[in-house]
């Protein structure tokens, strides 16, 4: 029998962005919407779709050998996990996630203190919890199906809820009174899994792929012909990741100079390439960078 590696992917709002992100580290995954299975171009990966509250447990118990999910999921199901990698990217934006304690604009509550005896309503009931016994505070935190924000103040006194940007928040006339936690997606493992030499094995490479996609993220590759005599210039002014790659060309005047820079200065530096003689520049889209 051949070996197979079960991976559980983050069902909801994180799954499109996961499915790029392995796309882009070389793993062509197809969705259907009639199952919770994937399939893959990888015959070794056994892939299963899983809301990401539940992904952790089941790694925890040793169901799936591996998964995706956030830190603050596997925080709030206690799970015992290895965690390989965090992968800094969400559905929105690659700036972690939030949970944040929210009551109305109005609300007398300005600190976690002033939630004594108070009633909370969140899907991280956990979270939640943990936070307010550190915080050496007593109240009713319920659990939320969702929809979370329309029940303050007529239910509720405050909620804890996830946010990226904050832009929700506002929009509903609520205000953010403190950060309990805050977490990206975690590429974790189940223990025993990491045991197997194959499964290892196997993990470790897809997380130097996946790392490698997360990190030619707003890079782009720069190519060209130099006049020898500009090269000095070039490398002292020129924004690259490593020192650039140069070749001889035929030519004894000349020289090819390729690297890596941000895309977001790529438009500046064109021209600056430009007016130091370079011909032939070549921008190029890049899927992944491995150090």
């Amino acid at each position: 029998m051949s070996n197979k590696l079960k991976l559980a992917l983050p069902k909801g709002s994180l799954q499109d962005a996961t499915v790029e992100l392995f796309r882009k580290a070389g793993f062509n995954i197809y969705v259907s919407s009639r199952s919770y299975k994937p399939t893959s171009d990888d015959d070794s990966l056994e892939l299963y779709l899983i809301r990401a509250q539940e992904i952790g447990r089941y790694v925890h118990q040793g169901f799936i050998d591996c998964g995706i999910t956030g830190k603050d999921w596997i925080y709030e199901n206690r799970a015992d996990v290895d965690v390989l990698t965090d992968l800094q990217y969400s559905k929105a934006t690659s700036k972690p996630t939030r949970w944040v304690l929210v009551v109305p604009e109005d609300s007398p509550i300005r600190t976690a203190e002033d939630l004594e005896g108070k009633r909370i309503a969140t899907e991280g009931v956990g979270i939640t919890e943990r936070w307010l016994a550190e915080k050496g505070v007593k109240a009713d935190v319920e659990f939320s199906w969702g929809a979370t924000e329309v029940k303050v103040p007529d239910l509720v006194d405050a909620i804890v809820d996830i946010t990226e940007t904050g832009s929700s928040i506002r929009a509903n006339k609520l205000r953010i009174v403190d950060t309990l936690m805050t977490s990206y997606p975690q590429f974790i493992a189940n223990k025993k899994a990491m045991q197997d030499d194959w499964k290892r094995e196997k993990l470790t490479n897809i997380v130097m792929m996946l790392r490698g996609a997360l990190e030619a993220r707003g890079k782009v590759g720069l190519k060209m012909n130099l006049p020898k005599e500009s090269l000095t210039t070039l490398v002292e002014t020129l924004p690259s990741l490593r020192r650039p790659t140069v070749s001889p060309l035929s030519d004894d005047g000349w020289v090819a100079v390729e690297t890596v820079i941000d895309e977001s200065v790529a438009r500046d530096m064109i021209p600056q390439l430009k007016a130091l003689g370079a011909e032939g520049i070549i921008e190029y889209s890049l899927n992944k960078l491995v150090y």
